[in-house]
């Protein structure tokens, strides 16, 4: 009811601003009639004229709240001063501007302007008590309906803005939630074009190399890593171009975009790493498992950035890929050894930091550091969901709709 009146008022303000004043200048004449029946002596015209002036005066008080409200209490004071017992309906319109400052009004000048009130209503019952053996009804009730006024504005007002306060607070938190999306989805794509970009330009790189160190002296293998140089490069686009394509997704979902890559490519990523000159052995633990795509992206990064680094910073070209299954998380290493006497130091960087990144994002730890025998290893656990397998079985036999990050 109160929601089908607010609407009914914000539709037709000057019908309801007309509404509210009849029905207060109803109530306060019924006052006067009623008061005048009781007591019979009190002038009847100039409380009706007095009445009527009061709730006309109540039409300015959003405009000006303080001289309505002036207006009302010399009307109440004059109704009292007539010898009226001044009841809540008499002073209707002095309570309801009372009300209406106390709502719009800061507190100070609230109580300021109830305190005034109610000496105007102790004026009145001291001076011109229409009941000289009841100060309670002359003094104490006026000034308490007065005050009662002022407290329930008061009250509603810092309801309001309490209520403005956690809106505001809710529109903050939403902005800042929407913020921390973004920026967490801009370092998911950082991650991922770095992991492309890196692993692949390091083996062009390493090819590139080996093909120039073994042009003079082996030219048929330098001729045959130089042909195998286009596709490494040609991967890279590949990767590049589906990982840039999340970005066009809501503007052109015709891209034919690739499935984001998995454990499953684990033996396309060793043999391009042999291509590099890296030899690369792979071992299984435990019954193999199907991951979530997320999860199955996260190995497999993890995976490809070692190996990176191993290319890049490695004083011995080979490492082990070490694979446990376990009931609850999977374990990946990867495993570099030195020579004896040379350096074992991957220096960290990027590379290592997204990995770390990867691992925590899902739930998991990453670790990664020199062995005690020499050598550099990454170490990473990852946890799994019993219900992975149950969720992958019904999606299996669905097409692939893109890479995820």
């Amino acid at each position: 009811m109160n929601t089908s009146w607010q609407r009914w008022a914000a539709t037709r303000p000057r019908a309801a601003e007309a509404g509210t004043l009849a029905l207060l200048a109803a109530l306060t004449i019924s006052g006067v009639l009623v008061t005048r029946a009781v007591m019979s002596t009190p002038p009847l015209w100039p409380a009706l004229d007095l009445a009527l002036v009061a709730s006309a005066a109540f039409h300015w008080r959003r405009v000006r709240p303080l001289p309505v409200l002036a207006v009302t209490l010399v009307c109440a004071m004059g109704i009292g001063a007539l010898g009226y017992l001044l009841t809540p309906l008499l002073m209707g319109p002095l309570l309801a501007a009372q009300y209406s400052l106390s709502v719009h009004s800061p507190r100070r000048t609230t109580w300021n302007s109830a305190l005034a009130a109610a000496l105007g209503m102790v004026a009145t019952g001291l001076f011109f008590p229409p009941f000289h053996r009841s100060p309670v009804l002359s003094i104490v009730n006026p000034t308490a309906w007065v005050l009662l006024a002022a407290a329930l504005g008061s009250y509603i007002r810092v309801r309001r803005e309490y209520a403005a306060a956690r809106a505001e607070h809710a529109a903050r938190e939403r902005e800042e939630e929407a913020r921390h999306r973004v920026f967490q989805e801009r370092m998911r794509i950082a991650r991922e074009l770095h992991d492309v970009v890196a692993h692949h330009l390091t083996l062009a790189d390493a090819q590139a190399s080996t093909a120039a160190h073994l042009a003079a002296t082996h030219p048929e293998q330098a001729l045959d890593i130089i042909g195998k140089l286009p596709q490494t490069t040609s991967a890279a686009l590949h990767e590049l171009k589906a990982t840039v394509g999340l970005l066009r997704q809501d503007a052109d979902h015709g891209d034919d975009l690739a499935p984001a890559p998995g454990l499953q490519d684990l033996p396309d990523l060793v043999d391009a790493c042999a291509a590099a000159g890296l030899t690369v052995t792979v071992s299984v633990e435990g019954q193999a498992r199907r991951l979530t795509p997320v999860l199955d992206l996260t190995a497999y990064r993890i995976v490809q950035e070692a190996l990176t680094n191993v290319s890049k910073h490695a004083a011995t070209p080979s490492a082990r890929v070490r694979l446990a299954y376990a009931p609850h998380r999977l374990t990946l290493s990867v495993t570099n050894d030195a020579a004896p006497g040379g350096p074992s130091e991957i220096r960290g960087g990027f590379g290592l930091v997204t990995m770390r990144e990867r691992a925590t994002a899902v739930g998991g730890t990453c670790h990664a550091g020199r062995r005690p025998q020499g050598g550099f290893e990454v170490t990473c656990t990852l946890p799994l969901d019993d219900r992975e397998d149950n969720q992958e079985h019904h999606r299996e036999d669905r097409p692939a709709e893109g890479p995820a990050l």
